[in-house]
């Protein structure tokens, strides 16, 4: 078996146990603490038109988790909780673009 297939098979192995909800060596996880969208959304001043828009989410999503029927995840949720630590300096850096 070559290096490169070994690494791959390693890879896979430990993709299994992670997605199986067992630890991993090595592997740390960091998951956002969960926010609350609609203080986040109301604390930028923004609508939830204007709020999506800006922020590439799209507006069923954002109106399901201001209602808490959904929990945004993965990078969302990233992005959620860093515009309620600094809603100005994220609105900045996206308003350049």
């Amino acid at each position: 078996m070559s290096r490169a297939f070994a690494s791959i098979r390693r890879g896979l192995e430990q993709a299994i146990r992670h997605r199986k909800g067992k630890r991993v060596a090595g592997l740390k996880l960091h998951v956002p603490l969960p926010v609350d969208v609609k203080a986040v959304r109301e604390r930028t001043g923004l609508t939830q038109e204007q709020f999506a828009a800006t922020f590439a989410i799209g507006l069923g999503a954002l109106r399901h988790w201001e209602r808490g029927d959904r929990k945004p995840r993965g990078a969302t949720l990233v992005l959620l909780s860093v515009i309620a630590k600094n809603p100005q300096a994220v609105l900045r850096a996206v308003r350049k673009a």
